[in-house]
């Protein structure tokens, strides 16, 4: 069930879902950062913290988590001679290489995901929020979810 209104015309914010678990279990909503196109198509997401998440997360934690990843995707996407020279030995090897070793861009994305777990663990966890690799969205979106477990103020 979709819940209307605030924050799905906003860049930062899209339209929050709300959840519930079978028999009254965790209660969860979703909150989606879109990705920011003002600088191209590079991978990059919006900063702005959404309003659905004001109070349960300070401001600066946020942008730096957004910071630091849009950091990693603009590191992967950098063209440099060792990135160049794997597309050639790539080529020549008939892309076999690819087989027996990870790109650049593969080794970026795993780094990201270890950032993404150690937010998580250190920062979002113990505040009742989750934050989804934007690799399993197809880097379209940041999905953080937020759960609301009964007991909880």
């Amino acid at each position: 069930m979709s819940q209307g209104g605030g924050g799905s015309g906003t860049p930062a914010g899209g339209n929050p879902t709300a959840l519930q678990g079978v028999g009254g279990g965790v209660v969860f909503s979703k909150v989606f950062i879109q990705r920011d196109y003002s600088e191209g198509t590079s991978v990059k997401f919006h900063t702005r913290l959404p309003a659905e998440l004001d109070g349960m997360i300070e401001r600066h934690v946020f942008e730096a988590t957004i910071n630091r990843l849009n950091e990693f995707y603009a590191e992967a996407e950098e063209g440099s001679c060792g990135t160049y020279c794997e597309g050639c030995i790539g080529c020549i090897t008939a892309y076999l290489i690819y087989m027996c070793s990870e790109t650049h861009y593969e080794k970026t994305l795993r780094k990201i995901s270890k950032f993404v777990a150690s937010q998580n663990e250190r920062i979002y966890n113990p505040k009742g929020l989750q934050l989804i690799d934007p690799t399993y969205r197809g880097l379209r979106v940041i999905e953080i979810t937020i759960f609301d477990r009964p007991g909880r103020t």
